[in-house]
């Protein structure tokens, strides 16, 4: 019943732009945070963004700021990752998260775990 759903994950050119949604069901955007992971080849999974249950706060990796916007859409109970800019150090397969805390390095003590979207960046 609970769900995270991940699309929009493609092959794009370096610079240019993908948005990823996370379709939630079975709960409401208003119970958890809602955190992007992405896992790169050969790496450990790493905190992308985050965005707390009352949408007053977001946090990006030093590595993604300027770059990547977190949003939601409550209507529809799914998160967006917008990035721009995209580098080829941001292929990876992307995940989204229900998370009981937020803080200032991230989602914390995950609940929900998507089954991921494929993002690479390549020429």
């Amino acid at each position: 019943q609970v769900q995270l759903v991940e699309s929009g994950g493609d092959l794009v050119q370096p610079g240019g732009s993908l948005r990823l949604s996370c379709a939630a069901s079975g709960f409401t955007l208003q119970d958890y945070a809602i955190g992007w992971f992405r896992q790169a080849p050969g790496k450990e999974r790493e905190g992308v963004s985050c965005i707390s249950s009352i949408d007053a706060y977001r946090y990006y990796a030093d590595s993604v700021k300027g770059r990547f916007t977190i949003s939601e859409d409550n209507a529809k109970n799914t998160v967006y990752l917008q990035m721009d800019s995209l580098k080829p150090e941001d292929t990876a397969i992307y995940y989204c998260a229900a998370a009981y805390i937020f803080s200032s390095y991230g989602c914390q003590n995950v609940h929900y775990w998507g089954q991921g979207t494929q993002v690479t960046v390549s020429s």
